[in-house]
């Protein structure tokens, strides 16, 4: 028989409500919350371990979650209201998953390719930008993303969101910029750092070797610690009025570039 939680003051649920919103509960037992269909099955696709499925019989059948049963989870059903304590977003399928945590170290990244494509990205702070870069990262099915000096958990509520559940199908690192830099020169990597000054066009670069593209934030950019290890530094030509754009959208527009290459080469 499927166990039946009615009350958000049971103390799983405050648990999982802790989980849900502090950042140190996440480190503290290497678990998260996964709520939606689709993020929940790009994650056990990823080989992601599912400890908890929780449901609200009203928008995900009971049969439909038995069915996960097979997986080894522990079935949980829920009332409407430990269901919108738990949720974080309103419009969702009914299910929310505790899952746990992977370690996300560099020396754990696994290249198919013989001449890697990866994107660094140093201290992105915002959730939704995160979640762009790795949307992006995704659509151009790159190597790996190395986020170097993270600022922001990668299991944040808003990245797992705002990234369509792209945080679960590329391979990410976390790591410092001194640690990941010397991961790349270690294994060859020609490093291409997005800066504004004293840098060459991006467009005229031979990514067709093991690629870094690197991006910093929209506020400061890159530190100087990328802007020396650069093999080139690079930019994007601006033609209007700012000199900047939404590093997702930069991101993008290099990866691209290197993609196009590697098509046509």
């Amino acid at each position: 028989m499927t166990k039946l939680i009615t009350s958000p003051q049971n103390p799983l649920i405050k648990q999982l409500t802790q989980l849900k919103e502090k950042s140190r509960e996440r480190k503290k037992t290497n678990t998260f919350l996964i709520e939606g269909k689709r993020e929940l099955s790009l994650a056990i696709k990823s080989s992601y371990k599912i400890e908890k499925l929780l449901f609200y019989a009203d928008l995900f059948s009971e049969s439909e979650a038995k069915a996960m049963s097979s997986y080894g989870i522990e079935i949980i059903e829920i009332s409407k209201d430990v269901f919108q304590k738990l949720a974080h977003r309103d419009t969702t399928e009914g299910i929310i998953a505790v899952v746990k945590s992977k370690a996300h170290e560099l020396e754990g990244l696994k290249f198919e390719s013989k001449d890697p494509l990866i994107l660094v990205a140093e201290a992105p702070e915002k959730p939704g930008n995160i979640g762009a870069l790795l949307r992006t990262a995704d659509a151009a099915n790159v190597d790996a993303v190395i986020i170097a000096n993270p600022k922001s958990d990668l299991y944040n509520p808003n990245i797992i969101r705002s990234s369509v559940g792209c945080v679960f199908t590329t391979e990410i690192a976390l790591a410092s910029s001194e640690k990941a830099i010397a991961f790349l020169k270690k294994y060859n990597f020609n490093i291409f750092s997005a800066i504004l000054q004293e840098s060459e066009p991006y467009h005229i670069q031979d990514y067709t070797l093991p690629t870094a593209i690197v991006v910093g934030t929209e506020a400061t950019g890159l530190t100087q610690e990328w802007r020396d290890a650069a093999t080139k530094n690079i930019s994007i030509p601006m033609q209007g009025i700012i000199d900047s754009m939404n590093v997702s959208v930069a991101a993008g527009i290099l990866i691209f570039e290197a993609k196009r290459q590697r098509d046509f080469n």
